[in-house]
């Protein structure tokens, strides 16, 4: 009938991976999922994802994140400013304030910093120099730098062998979608990539051919909740749960069973942020 909504399509449900894994990138103090979190989370675990990384992306919001990480024991917490804010953080956005926040129990990562040019809402030197100094943040206190790039894959490439060769520091790709030579570059400076439901587009093609490329070691997935929800999803608002179906095409392309990728996953996870006490879930399924 005319005037009337199409109903949206009736999807699957979840299909849960038997080993527990890591949502290593989602917000969860984003829009729908900030409203009804205990139902978030509980989603998640009943899909496998017994542990989560909430991001700051404003040092002005940081607050929320962290309350949000303080309300559950399977989820932490990173501290940092987006590049589409770091014009109006550069003066905040400092190495020793990132370190000085850095100090709290639950923050476990930096960031998420780094480079957009597709948006260009901060200007492209002050971008670079918000990033520079989240990287002397994480070369500091040893805590691993969530990583945006979009669009900025040479000058990417460049800081971060730039930064290197002033000291290492650990840090991940998150939700990569770049050609796989910056992966690649990536894990030769020490870096891990994660994979996010970008992986299962259609379009995707690259991004399956540097999860194809990348060592075992150096992988993670994640959502990057609410946004990006994989296909079948995809156009609905994602969730930390839907880390299952991108863990299972990651699977897929690597010739594993989605509960072999899950340990892989979730042992790169652990290694890579120190900081996190895996729960007794992990230990218990080892």
């Amino acid at each position: 009938m005319s005037g009337q909504k199409k109903a949206k399509k009736e999807l699957p449900p979840i299909e849960p991976v038997g080993v527990p894994f890591v949502d290593s990138h989602c917000h969860l103090t984003y829009g729908t999922l900030a409203k009804e979190p205990e139902a978030v989370v509980q989603r998640a675990a009943d899909a496998g994802v017994a542990a989560m990384l909430t991001i700051s992306t404003k040092l002005e919001t940081f607050g929320e994140v962290l309350a949000m990480a303080e309300r559950f024991d399977n989820v932490w917490a990173s501290v940092g400013t987006h590049p589409h804010h770091a014009a109006d953080e550069a003066q905040e956005a400092t190495t020793e304030r990132l370190v000085e926040l850095a100090a709290h129990p639950k923050v476990i990562a930096i960031g998420e910093a780094g480079l957009d040019y597709f948006y260009d809402r901060s200007p492209r030197e002050v971008q670079q120099q918000v990033f520079r100094a989240h990287i002397a943040a994480a070369r500091q206190t040893g805590l691993p730098l969530v990583i945006h790039s979009r669009d900025a894959e040479e000058d990417t490439a460049r800081i971060l062998q730039e930064e290197t060769e002033k000291g290492a520091f650990p840090f991940i790709m998150h939700c990569f979608s770049a050609e796989p030579w910056l992966a690649e570059k990536a894990v030769e400076l020490g870096g891990y990539v994660s994979f996010s439901g970008i992986l299962t587009f259609r379009k995707g093609e690259n991004v399956r051919e540097a999860a194809v490329r990348m060592p075992l070691e150096r992988l993670l997935v994640e959502t990057d909740a609410p946004f990006l929800a994989p296909e079948p999803y995809r156009g609905r608002i994602c969730e930390p749960a839907h880390t299952a179906v991108t863990l299972r095409k990651l699977a897929e392309l690597r010739g594993r069973t989605p509960e072999e990728m899950a340990r892989i996953t979730a042992e790169n996870f652990f290694r890579l942020c120190t900081k996190a006490k895996p729960p007794a879930v992990f230990a218990e399924a080892a």
